[in-house]
């Protein structure tokens, strides 16, 4: 493609009560970038948190990579579960305009492939906004098979990925338009869609 790509704003936040103090190295933003930076074709510029398992905290990060900072993507890792400390969708939702809540479904769904405990998940996605926002896995391996879905021996998709769905999405909602290595996730866009004129 001989035109330039915009550069997509993209924030990482890993929720974390013991990384964030300290305690074990911090897994999630790296993770992020890892698969991020395979699948991506646009430049990127990164916008990486690290923060504990804080409510108020969280959501007020949200808010300040998305308004302050101008993310047109938000990708969460960490306190998704059923447990008490687990926050990180209610934080989500309350910085909201908009629940997108497909994402969170195929997230489960794909998880279901691998373990039953995926059920007790409750990653969610939203709008606010220019932006989305989406709560990931905290493992790094289900980082990965969340955003890419499963492939087949020879690479056909059996389960799709949510990402495939991801640059679509901020294209409607005003966003730049993103290009994606179709060896690592190739981007659906409808036939009606079509690139608009001058958008890079």
């Amino acid at each position: 493609m001989s035109e330039a790509l915009d550069t997509v704003r993209v924030g990482v936040v890993s929720i974390s009560d013991r990384a964030s103090s300290g305690v074990y190295a911090d897994q999630g933003v790296p993770a992020l970038q890892d698969w991020m930076g395979r699948a991506l074709r646009n430049p990127v510029h990164w916008e990486a948190r690290l923060i504990p398992d804080e409510q108020d905290q969280i959501s007020a990060t949200l808010r300040e990579l998305v308004d302050a900072v101008g993310c047109h993507l938000v990708l969460t890792t960490g306190g998704t579960g059923p447990a008490p400390r687990d926050v990180t969708p209610e934080a989500t939702l309350a910085v909201a305009d908009k629940v997108m809540p497909g994402f969170g479904e195929q997230m489960r769904q794909i998880s279901l492939q691998f373990v039953p405990t995926a059920i007790l998940s409750r990653q969610v996605a939203v709008i606010r906004g220019q932006a989305l926002i989406i709560n990931l896995p905290g493992q790094p391996k289900a980082i990965a098979e969340t955003l890419e879905g499963l492939k087949d021996p020879l690479g056909k998709p059996l389960v799709h990925g949510i990402f495939a769905a991801v640059p679509y999405c901020i294209d409607l909602i005003g966003g730049p338009w993103i290009e994606t290595d179709e060896a690592v996730c190739k981007a659906f866009r409808p036939k009606s869609a079509p690139r608009p004129a001058g958008k890079a």
